[in-house]
């Protein structure tokens, strides 16, 4: 099982120098990936709940620093030399497929082929509002530029008339590094995320704050139907997840829906994840102070991932 760590890309610590000693500690601590959030603007007042957190509130407040997801990547490019970057996850919506496509490959190029692509439909209704973009069509939106991601990074002379993007006869260079594509794991918690993970994702990748191990092999076995639904193997699918996290002190009482604990508990917990078939898992440690963060993550390094590999 490969193991990821979110980057500080929001928050009053965040900066080149944070960013760069997050990914590059990450980097000689021996994490797979480093993850970077996705965010455009943060309204004043968020009346839409937010599904990952217990109390459906927000975790950054609007008047917080939030650094642009492909801007960070790019700049740890030149910062790190074997960590996979990621995004967790790119809201597809927000942006056009022939720009943020570009900028992608621009990034995965520079890195040297050192990128995975979390996408998803998003979820604040306000910020759709903010940029002008249909709520209700995320969906089939998010469809129709996945499908164009294949065209851009596979063909030559590239045609696409959907009901949300239409183009004639453009060249799309340099193409991806890795082969096919840049890996797509859709992120999302429901039924059509896993759908749209099985027709046309390389992972499951959602983002669980409160379900056991049990039910989230429940929803992998899902995707992996609807991949064979839609003429694909079924193995093509990965299984990854996004989890908070939270080291201990000392023991805890254990709950299976959720991460925390010693350095013990913790290597038990999440020996169940890999037998369930968890191929990467990213971790969000949920401390509000990044020195207090970097600390955790130190202890996890130290203490835990020697034995969960």
């Amino acid at each position: 099982m490969r193991l990821g760590v979110f980057l500080p890309i929001s928050g009053r610590a965040t900066g080149p120098d944070t960013l760069r000693e997050a990914a590059q500690s990450a980097e000689r601590q021996g994490f797979d990936a480093v993850w970077s959030a996705d965010r455009v603007v943060t309204p004043w007042e968020i009346r839409t709940p937010y599904p990952y957190a217990e109390n459906h509130e927000f975790i950054v407040p609007p008047d917080r620093p939030f650094l642009d997801s492909f801007t960070c990547l790019a700049y740890l490019a030149g910062c790190t030399q074997t960590i996979t970057l990621g995004i967790s996850v790119l809201v597809l919506p927000y942006r056009h497929p022939l720009y943020w496509a570009r900028v992608a490959a621009s990034i995965e190029r520079l890195a040297q082929g050192r990128l995975t692509l979390g996408v998803g439909v998003g979820w604040m209704e306000e910020e759709f509002a903010a940029l002008g973009v249909s709520f209700k069509a995320r969906g089939k939106m998010t469809d129709e530029q996945i499908q164009i991601l294949d065209l851009l990074w596979t063909q030559e002379h590239i045609s696409f008339h959907g009901q949300h993007y239409a183009f004639d006869d453009v060249a799309f260079y340099p193409k991806p590094i890795q082969q096919p594509r840049i890996p797509l794991w859709v992120g999302g918690e429901g039924s059509a995320a896993q759908r749209r993970a099985g027709r046309y994702g390389d992972a499951w990748f959602p983002y669980f704050v409160s379900i056991s191990p049990a039910e989230l092999r429940a929803g992998y076995d899902n995707a992996r139907r609807e991949a064979e639904y839609a003429g694909r193997n079924a193995n093509a699918v990965q299984l990854a997840c996004c989890r908070p996290i939270e080291v201990t002190r000392e023991p805890v009482a254990q709950d299976e829906r959720a991460l925390r604990g010693s350095p013990e508990q913790l290597i038990e917990a999440l020996a169940v994840y890999r037998e369930i078939g968890v191929e990467h898992l990213a971790l969000q440690f949920m401390v509000p102070r990044w020195p207090d963060r970097v600390e955790q993550i130190e202890r996890f390094a130290t203490e835990v991932m020697p034995h969960v590999r």
